[in-house]
């Protein structure tokens, strides 16, 4: 394993050194394909609103002994037509977590890279007792995803009109029953084999708890499995609700400024579509190259220019200040959480295909896959002894192989190629779910 923690240990360093100077996350926000609109002057307001513009240093009233400026009121439909700006990094400094979503973006780009040099270093050497490194990577990468997803889903509970955490909510009960649904289904229809999986931890289980009186707990355990991965599910359709509903409004967007360009539009229609159609066979090569195609497509056309052609039109007054403050606030403020949302399951989807790849013992067809009996991700350990009458006086080293034995019999790569699976599959499809309600929400609801 030295090869691989000395690439870890410099992946570590780079990320740290580097993200000051070369980053790819602020790369996408501020590559120049990104505008954020200017502030109005009071000038300007004053000319829309049809009014004259105060001379500066005019005091209009005295209270107190303290003069104060009287505040300048114009139309709220007015007809305001922004200047554009692109988006530099002193600008995005100051947005609300840009600096979460750097280093976010970075780690995954980071664990991506480690990853893709264990798979190159395992090709070529095949070291039989050596842990892969990348998978650690990946896992940490996957951990990242849910912490950000909790991160930006929790302000929606904070809010005080409640109208996000109701939206919330209802997704998540009713992905609580889809998750149920996926895995009362028999496995010959969706074909993910975690009830192989299970079926197998089950048998390599029995011959360890039945000499103690514990074979009893495996039914219990399985039960117990089902439900935590129901909640998982129900927690990730949750968190993936609101990015879905962003993702359908980004797609229908797209599409209307490609109107000329059939060829884009199909490509963006084919990238927002085609992740349910990678997951038939998640098992052959091309759908795991099919998955890692359309994943790091789609991190692309983040960069894309974004424009409001409509501020909306309301009745009454704002001060200009309040006016300056709304069009900031609701057009650019936001970047950072919108990328968050945009490239959150797009890293999520693809870190558990490479899971589903190496934990699986998949191949991507390039070179023969592993062998069942040696992984290259889960190191074999030796069998598992009977218990000694003298516990207090057993050997660590003995304690520690029985554990191994233990956690080997429960990761085995059918169950973990089946969990994965799953996993991979239920992403894309809370992203479907969510995005055909979007774009139900945004071409009729909205509009009534």
């Amino acid at each position: 394993m030295g090869v691989q923690v000395v690439v870890t240990l410099l992946a570590a360093s780079l990320m740290q050194k580097m993200a000051p100077h070369c980053s790819f996350a602020r790369w996408l926000l501020c590559n120049g394909s990104l505008y954020r609109y200017k502030h109005p002057t009071d000038e300007e307001l004053c000319a829309l609103a049809g009014k004259q513009p105060r001379p500066k240093g005019r005091r209009d009233r005295r209270a107190n002994g303290v003069t104060e400026d009287k505040p300048l009121l114009v139309p709220c439909n007015i007809d305001l037509q922004l200047d554009t700006s692109p988006i530099t990094a002193v600008d995005a400094l100051v947005l609300r977590y840009f600096l979460e979503y750097q280093w976010f973006v970075d780690f995954s780009v980071y664990a991506s890279a480690v990853y893709a040099f264990s798979e190159g270093y395992f090709c070529l050497l095949g070291p039989a007792r050596e842990t892969n490194l990348g998978v650690l990577w990946c896992l940490l990468t996957v951990f990242f995803c849910l912490k950000v997803f909790f991160t930006v889903m929790r302000h929606y509970f904070s809010s005080e009109e409640g109208g996000e955490r109701s939206v919330c909510l209802s997704f998540a009960f009713l992905f609580l029953l889809l998750a149920m649904l996926a895995l009362v289904v028999r496995e010959e229809y969706l074909e993910f084999g975690l009830d192989a999986g299970l079926a197998a931890v089950s048998d390599n289980l029995e011959p360890i708890l039945k000499p103690r009186g514990w074979e009893w707990t495996l039914p219990v355990a399985r039960l117990a499995f089902k439900l935590s991965l129901v909640a998982l599910c129900s927690f990730l359709g949750a968190c993936l609700t609101f990015p879905g509903l962003r993702l359908a409004q980004t797609h229908l967007d797209a599409l209307k400024m490609a109107q000329d360009k059939p060829l884009t539009q199909l490509g963006d229609t084919w990238g927002h579509w085609g992740k349910l159609g990678a997951l038939e066979t998640p098992g052959e090569n091309w759908g795991l190259w099919g998955l890692c195609g359309i994943s790091l497509g789609s991190v692309g056309s983040l960069g894309s220019p974004g424009w409001v052609t409509d501020c909306g039109v309301c009745v009454g007054s704002l001060g200009s200040v309040t006016h300056r403050e709304a069009v900031g606030a609701l057009i650019y403020c936001y970047v950072s959480v919108v990328s968050l949302q945009y490239l959150g399951p797009v890293i999520l989807s693809l870190h558990c295909t490479l899971l589903l790849k190496t934990l699986g013992h998949l191949s991507w067809g390039l070179y023969p896959a592993a062998s069942p009996a040696v992984s290259p991700a889960v190191s074999p350990a030796p069998p598992v002894s009977p218990p000694r009458p003298g516990g207090d006086s057993e050997d660590v080293q003995e304690v520690v192989a029985e554990l191994s034995g233990v956690l080997s019999s429960i990761l085995t790569p059918l169950f973990l190629r089946g969990l994965f699976s799953f996993l991979t599959w239920w992403v894309a499809a809370c992203q479907v779910v969510t995005s055909l309600f979007g774009l139900y929400f945004h071409q009729y609801l909205a509009a009534s």
